[in-house]
């Protein structure tokens, strides 16, 4: 009886000899390198009853994961930046930086342009060491995780956008 599985890169069904089974192969779709699974018996898997005291576990833990973030988000909204200081100069740590320089990128990306002016109006006393960590993101060959999911058109029209407001 032969082995039948699809190519995990073409999605083509393959038929393969059960000596093949366990060993690497090529798909004669695509020609790339797959690996030909090992026949399974008839037999049915036995699958490990479910743990309840895990299950409820888990969802006690993703509860308070829940609760923590929107805690979290909250005292974010409320502190809209910097505010008024008697006399004192505010200083953005370098941390605190980046991520509103990526909180502006991701806002750009969402359109929520309104928010990103926001954010850039945050940036802007800080135009300089802001520039510095826009040309490493820019430079980067591998982005920042938070920005993965942005495509590198829209990434960099929206850098462009930045360095013209800082500059």
């Amino acid at each position: 009886m032969a082995i039948l599985f699809h190519c995990q890169f073409c999605g083509k069904e393959i038929k393969a000899a059960d000596e093949a089974g366990g060993k690497w192969g090529k798909c004669p779709s695509c020609h790339n390198k797959v690996y030909v699974p090992s026949q399974v018996s008839g037999d049915d898997l036995k699958v490990a009853p479910l743990d309840q005291d895990l299950i409820e576990s888990e969802r006690q833990l993703m509860a308070e994961t829940y609760k923590l973030t929107r805690d979290i988000l909250k005292e974010r909204e409320i502190r809209e930046g910097p505010g008024e200081l008697s006399g004192a100069v505010y200083e953005m740590s370098e941390r605190e930086l980046k991520d509103n320089v990526i909180l502006y990128l991701r806002q750009m990306a969402s359109d929520e342009l309104d928010e990103a002016e926001q954010t850039a109006a945050l940036i802007s006393p800080f135009a300089a060491q802001a520039m510095k960590i826009i040309d490493r993101i820019a430079l980067s060959e591998i982005p920042e995780p938070e920005l993965a999911d942005i495509p590198p058109q829209m990434l960099s029209g929206s850098i462009r956008v930045l360095r013209n407001r800082l500059s």
